[in-house]
């Protein structure tokens, strides 16, 4: 069975695939709105054909709306490539729990205030005076790893730079949720999930 992952990574291969062929050809204008419009065009048939799994169907037909109404500012080429180097990197990563354990300690090293040994099964506040900070409950922490595998989701609750946490994420190969502030815990913070072997549900949060 297809997982989101390789749905996902299996239609930005092939939209990259499609943009360099079209670039090869002689006589093609090379623009950046040429290109959105070809993508946008591209995904639009792609779409009606079905040619790629409906898990990410919402994806592409927002992706669709974005191009049609934006032109090159939805960064289609952009945003296929984003998708192509961040899922392979994070979907060949075997050791998921030790990457979250780095990940964490480079936070700690850029002095974000990190809290691993509160449990957190109701709404909580965290006095951070401003600094980027992380929670993951205790339970979940101490539970949900085993050696340097992740073997059940783990939620974070995070109040910080959204690209800045994103930029981290990547450089671990961690695929993070998007950030969802209606389902935080901690008040001024946003619930991200990370998945054993990566395996999101829906599109990861991406590096701009």
């Amino acid at each position: 069975m297809t997982s989101y992952n390789q749905a996902i990574l299996e239609f930005a291969q092939a939209g990259i695939a499609a943009l360099e062929e079209r670039a090869s050809k002689t006589n093609t204008i090379k623009t950046a709105a040429a290109e959105s419009h070809f993508l946008c065009n591209w995904m639009a048939s792609a779409l009606k054909k079905r040619r790629f799994s409906k898990l990410i169907a919402n994806e592409l037909t927002q992706w669709i709306r974005d191009g049609r109404s934006m032109g090159a500012g939805a960064q289609l080429p952009s945003l296929l490539a984003r998708i192509d180097e961040q899922y392979r990197s994070a979907m060949s990563n075997q050791q998921l729990g030790q990457s979250l354990k780095l990940f964490l300690s480079e936070l700690e090293g850029n002095d974000w205030v990190v809290i691993l040994d509160e449990e957190v099964s109701t709404k909580l506040k965290l006095d951070s005076d401003g600094e980027s900070s992380l929670v993951i409950s205790h339970e979940q922490y101490e539970g949900h790893i085993d050696g340097n595998h992740l073997i059940k989701p783990i939620t974070l609750f995070v109040r910080a730079n959204e690209q800045e946490l994103a930029r981290l994420a990547v450089k671990h190969n961690i695929l993070l949720s998007q950030g969802d502030k209606k389902a935080s815990l901690i008040k001024h913070h946003k619930a991200y999930r990370v998945f054993p072997n990566n395996e999101q549900p829906s599109l990861a949060l991406l590096l701009d």
